[in-house]
């Protein structure tokens, strides 16, 4: 498992970083509201550029997610992985659904 954060940088592109465990003592989501997105597409389904539509916090529990940033490279988000998802402007970044079904939990903080 690990926890990533996916941001829009100064440069108008999404990028995509390790959060270390010192950083994880410090999150706290108070009253968030959650939900379970769950989606069903052809294996290897493909959404180009886009930025997140909104702030959350995503933690999947079936299936691969792949996230393609503008510089060329790839990461493959497995089942258990946390990502912050913070990329609501600029290029965005692309989707990838390998295995086709895809179940996330979504914790999306109160507005700000």
């Amino acid at each position: 498992m690990g926890v990533y954060r996916l941001y829009s940088g100064d440069d108008g592109k999404s990028h995509i970083e390790e959060l270390t465990e010192d950083a994880l003592k410090e999150i706290r989501v108070d009253g968030a509201r959650m939900n379970f997105a769950v989606s069903q597409r052809e294996p290897g389904h493909f959404s180009d550029y886009h930025p997140a539509p909104f702030r959350r916090w995503q933690v999947g529990l079936v299936g691969r997610t792949i996230i393609g940033l503008a510089d060329g490279t790839s990461h493959t988000f497995e089942v258990g992985d946390v990502r912050l998802i913070e990329d609501i402007t600029g290029q965005g970044h692309t989707t990838t659904y390998p295995d086709g079904y895809n179940v996330t939990l979504q914790i999306r903080p109160p507005e700000e």
